[in-house]
């Protein structure tokens, strides 16, 4: 048997247009309706298709054989909350923590820190900011993964890109550079199965589509 572990970005907050570092701001209302417009074909395949939809997030609601987790940001949490999955916080699913940087656009701390950002973006192990490196996340991450290969069945984690990232550079033994040229896009699922050291790609989709036919594979 092996552990099927489907990683949901999630929906779109005003940090994010504006290109800036999260700052622990929320989901815009628009992206939270894109989301709600999925959550039923979601929960179909992620959990159970009866589940009920709650204002709220249980960590102790979801079947054994699926277990739902989201990263420890605002956005996330508020994904999973719209789509109905009954999750637990995951703490070591955090964003990448870039500390001195949190809040600030990426123009702003080209135009102050050209020379940090220069090699934070070349440096998978520098951390200018006084947060955390590339490296680190990777570590941190693939940790996690790792201790779920031992599991079977399903499990879904509503994550921020960076999250994903880490993830499948870990997983698929990539060079730590790669990661920079990983697209994930908002309210998609990316898929990884199989156990530590042999993990299968399926490569992200957007929410809601292809759900029967993924469900029927289980």
């Amino acid at each position: 048997m092996t552990v099927r572990v489907m990683l949901v970005s999630p929906a779109l907050g005003e940090a994010q247009r504006q290109v800036r570092f999260d700052g622990g701001e929320s989901v815009d209302a628009g992206a939270l309706r894109q989301t709600r417009a999925v959550a039923a074909a979601v929960r179909a395949e992620v959990v159970r298709a009866d589940i009920v939809r709650t204002d709220t997030v249980r960590a102790d609601a979801a079947p054994a054989a699926t277990r739902c987790y989201y990263g420890a940001s605002a956005r996330c949490r508020e994904t999973a909350v719209a789509l109905g999955l009954e999750a637990a916080r995951a703490p070591e699913l955090g964003d990448l923590d870039v500390g001195s940087w949190r809040g600030r656009t990426l123009d702003e701390v080209t135009e102050a820190e050209p020379r940090a950002v220069a090699d934070w973006l070349a440096d998978p192990a520098s951390a200018p900011h006084g947060g955390e490196s590339l490296h680190a996340l990777i570590a941190r991450v693939g940790a996690w993964l790792d201790g779920r290969s031992a599991e079977t069945g399903r499990i879904t984690a509503v994550v921020e890109p960076a999250v994903i990232r880490a993830a499948l550079v870990h997983a698929l033994g990539l060079p730590a550079a790669v990661f920079w040229r990983l697209d994930v896009a908002p309210l998609s699922v990316t898929e990884l199965s199989g156990r530590a050291g042999r993990w299968n790609l399926r490569c992200g989709r957007p929410l809601g589509s292809g759900l029967s036919e993924g469900a029927r594979r289980q």
